[in-house]
This record gives structure tokens, C-alpha cells and sequence, in this order.
């Protein structure tokens, strides 16, 4: 039974069909691998076994009478974003500690509607600020993936590095994931995982901790394209609660997949060749599209001329508006509560103790730039680089269908590496932030392995809403690709 965990969702479900096993079954080897790997990988930091079983055994019965779901018995871990009625939801914060929402939020409703299997909440960086998962409460989650000949324990990514970690070491058949600037794709390239940020918009925020409301879109992590696109069907949709959320019919993600990208016109960003970026980088993205005029795609070059202008701008409206999000933790309503003095001394105490170093910076630098004096200088500002880089998009994409560039600008590192340094931190996101700012949908396929062993992921950034044109692009990635050879099982 131990195999059954290397099935992807698509295998999954074709066997649970043709009853080769059941969704119990199914779940229970994903518990055991949970129970010998996480003391060491630390991705789930709240499995619930007992939840898990009892949908499982739910599923199996709705199978029997021939109403399974699209995802129907298969086990999924859900980032600890994610509001779960009546589970513990903490967004890996101390502020939130003991939260137990009492709703379910939309995108993890849709998710057991279908059928899916909750085994538990998966690590991910405080508040989801971060891109290495060293920021969490609960101690950093630990890449399954090492150097070629060294121990050293490598960073995930962030902020979903739980979700990337659990997916790429088996521990669930798919993952739900947050990305603000990064956050799905960038872990996804360090894990060797397929990574989608669908456009902002396409999936509903409503039950999701808020980081930066303009900025944040959930999508899934998986360890095939076929899977990302049977996740995203089932995660996308209009949703009244969600004001941001369009009301736009979702495609069948499935079949526009399979279509042909002959006559495709791929974009390869000027901008994109940065300062500094590694040979290995490099080679990839030309291998890249290589890849696609072998498909018969058509390759052209664009400009984003406003590409370099693209970060500092992301660290000016993401911190505000986390700023103004994060006023809400007091200790007054739920999660921790440090007692003072009186009430301004009692917030004062919750939040000193409550918030992580990197939480708390981002305050700071979201306070200031929203302050009066700094407001026209830095957050008006931002907002209008924001307008340009989008404007570059519009005019790529009246040439192009897609844009193609590398994931990240080099592989995972290791833990305690970069965390001294945020600016080198930062920098992770610099292929990643553009999408974000411009609300459109990217994706992270892997593509091969660093010169150390590691794996390295290709991006694919689409047009708005047309995230079927995107997985089929990423299709030709990973058949172009092979399967990545699998990261030697040192947790167990």
C-alpha cells in the first residue's frame, strides 16, 4: 500500500474509481507517511487524523453510490491561512494562538464539497510575510531536497513552504497555497512542485487571513499540471462573500490543458536577464524555449520596461496594507491576550508579544508610508509604478500569449542563510512580483536540477482569466522536462 502515495491526484482518482482501493485506504497511507516525517520535515503543523478518517469513510460511501466528487477521497493539506471551522487556524502567528473560526472559508468548502480530505494545517511564514518559512511560530519547515553530498538542511520557500514541502515528500496528493508576491510559485520551483497563482480575483479570498488585500490570491501546489488544473476547477468561482471576487464562468481547465500550443507566441522578457543572475538560470530559461519552438510555438522578445521599478513598489504596498489588516489583533476578541495595566498597555503588550520579528517590521514600514507626509511620496507613488507595470503587461500581451522567465533567481538555500539579511531576502521575489502587481496569473512548472542537485522551476505569466492557455503552455514544460528525479528519503 506504501505506492499509493506516489500516485498523483489524476492517478488517484482513476484508481479510487475502478475501486483498486479505497479513500480510506488512500488517506491512511498518507497519515503514516505524516506520522514518520514530520517530527523531521515539519510541514504539517496540525494534522487532524481523526477529521481525515471520517471524511475518508464519508467519500467512500459517496463513491459507492456513484456521487463522487472531483476530488472525491483525496487527501489534501490546507495552509494554515485557511479558516477551518472548528480547527485551529493561526496563520503561524502567536497572536492567533487557540483561534478556532467558526465558518469554513470558501476556498476550503469548495475543496470537501468535491469531495477532498483535510489531513491537517500545513507551516507556512507569519502572516504569510516571508519566502524561506523561517518566519513561522511553530520553527521553520525543512526542504525534503538536499545539496548533492551535504547534510545542510534547506528553506522550502515561502510563504507556502509547508504546502510545497508536504506535496513534493508525499505527505498529501495536493496542497492549498496563498501567493502575495511570490508565495505558490517561488516555493514551488525550490521543491521541484508545480506552483499556480490564478489571476486575482479568480478564486474567493473570504475566509482567508488577509495579508495584502490588492495583492493576495490563493491557488494550489501539486505535483503535476494535470492536478493544478483539476484543483484550481474545483477552488475558482464567484463568491458573494468575496467583493473582489469575479463573477466570470471557470473554464474546463482539464481539456483547454490538452489543447495544441502550436502557433502560440511565447514573450521572453528583456528585463528579465537581471544583474547577477546564476549561468544555471540562464541555461535554463534558454533550454525553455528551446522547448517551445520544439512545440511549435513562436518565440518573441518584450519589454516590461518598468520591471526594475516592480519590488521596491511591491514592499511599499504590501506592508501598508498589511499594516492596516493586522490593526484587527488586539487580544480583545480572540487568540492571545497579554494583560496591562489598562487597554492601551494590554494591546501594547499582545502585539509585542504576539507578532514575529518580520510581522513587525512590516507594521512599521506600512505605518510609515501611510503616514501623513509619506503617504503622496511613497504609497501614492507605488500605486502609480503599480498602474504602470500593468499597462506594460497590456502592451506585451497584444503581441504575445504568454510570457515565459525564470521562477527564481537561484535554488533553494539553506536554513539561516539569508534570514540576517532582509533585503537579500526580498530579493527571492524578484521574477515572482510583477504578476501580483498586475493581477495576473503565473505558474511554476519544474524544469530541471541545479549544478548542486536541487531543483529549478520555469515560469509561465498568462493573460487575465486565461489560465487554461497557461497550463497548456506549462504542459509542454513538463513533458519537455521528464520527471525530476526524486529527493533521497532522509526524514524517515
Amino acid at each position: 500500500m506504501s505506492d499509493l502515495i506516489d500516485l498523483t491526484i489524476t492517478e488517484a482518482r482513476e484508481g479510487l474509481e475502478n475501486g483498486d482501493f479505497s479513500a480510506q485506504e488512500y488517506t491512511q497511507v498518507h497519515l503514516n507517511e505524516i506520522e514518520a516525517a514530520n517530527k523531521a520535515l515539519n510541514a504539517f503543523i496540525l494534522p487532524t487524523p481523526e477529521k481525515a478518517k471520517e471524511m475518508a469513510k464519508a467519500s467512500d460511501e459517496r463513491i459507492g453510490k456513484g456521487e463522487a466528487g472531483l476530488l472525491e477521497g483525496i487527501p489534501l493539506g490546507i495552509k494554515d491561512l485557511f479558516c477551518t471551522k472548528d480547527v485551529r487556524t493561526t496563520a503561524c502567528s502567536h497572536i492567533l494562538d487557540g483561534f478556532e473560526p467558526p465558518y469554513e472559508s470558501t476556498v476550503t468548502s469548495n475543496l470537501w464539497n468535491a469531495g477532498g480530505v483535510m489531513l491537517g494545517k500545513l507551516n507556512l511564514d507569519e502572516f504569510a510575510m516571508g519566502s524561506s518559512n523561517e518566519t513561522s511560530f511553530y520553527e521553520p519547515c525543512i526542504n525534503p531536497w538536499r545539496r548533492t553530498n551535504d547534510d545542510t538542511n534547506l528553506v522550502p520557500g515561502g510563504s507556502s513552504g509547508g504546502s510545497a514541502c508536504a506535496v513534493c515528500a508525499h505527505l498529501c496528493a495536493g496542497a492549498t497555497a496563498t501567493d502575495t508576491g511570490g508565495s505558490i510559485r517561488q516555493p514551488a520551483a525550490f521543491t521541484g512542485t508545480v506552483g499556480l497563482k490564478p489571476t486575482y480575483g479568480r478564486v474567493s479570498r473570504w475566509g482567508t487571513v488577509a495579508f495584502a488585500s490588492s495583492l493576495d490570491q490563493a491557488g494550489p501546489i501539486t505535483r503535476s499540471v494535470a492536478d493544478s488544473a483539476l484543483m484550481l476547477q474545483v477552488m475558482a468561482g464567484h463568491d458573494a462573500k468575496d467583493t473582489t471576487c469575479v463573477d466570470v464562468p471557470v473554464p474546463d481547465y482539464s481539456a483547454a490543458m490538452l489543447e495544441k500550443v502550436k502557433g502560440l507566441k511565447i514573450g521572453i522578457p528583456k528585463e528579465y536577464r537581471v544583474e547577477g543572475m546564476g549561468a544555471e538560470i540562464d541555461a535554463l530559461w534558454e533550454q525553455g524555449i528551446e522547448w517551445f519552438k520544439d512545440a511549435g510555438a513562436t518565440i518573441k522578445e518584450v519589454s516590461l520596461p518598468h520591471t526594475k521599478y516592480a519590488l521596491p513598489a511591491y514592499y511599499i504596498v504590501a506592508p501598508a496594507e498589511a499594516s492596516s489588516n493586522l490593526a484587527r489583533y488586539d487580544g480583545v476578541k480572540y487568540g492571545l491576550r497579554v494583560e496591562g495595566d489598562d487597554i492601551l498597555s494590554m494591546y501594547e503588550n499582545t502585539r509585542a508579544a504576539g507578532f514575529g520579528a518580520e510581522v513587525k517590521r512590516r507594521i512599521l514600514m506600512g505605518t510609515y508610508v501611510l503616514s501623513a507626509g509619506y503617504y503622496d511620496a511613497y504609497y501614492l507613488k507605488a500605486q502609480k509604478v503599480r498602474t504602470r507595470i500593468k499597462q506594460d503587461f497590456d502592451a506585451a500581451f497584444n503581441d504575445v500569449d504568454v510570457l515565459l522567465t525564470p521562477t527564481t533567481p537561484s535554488p533553494a538555500f539553506g536554513v539561516g542563510e539569508k534570514s540576517a539579511d532582509p533585503l537579500e531576502m526580498y530579493l527571492n521575489d524578484i521574477f515572482t512580483v510583477t504578476a501580483n502587481m498586475a493581477g495576473l496569473p503565473g505558474i511554476s512548472v519544474p524544469a530541471g536540477c541545479s549544478a548542486s542537485g536541487l531543483p529549478l522551476g520555469l515560469q509561465l505569466i498568462g493573460k487575465a482569466f486565461d489560465e487554461g492557455t497557461l497550463l497548456k503552455a506549462a504542459r509542454v514544460i513538463e513533458e519537455a522536462a521528464g520527471a525530476l528525479p526524486q529527493p533521497t528519503k532522509w526524514w524517515v
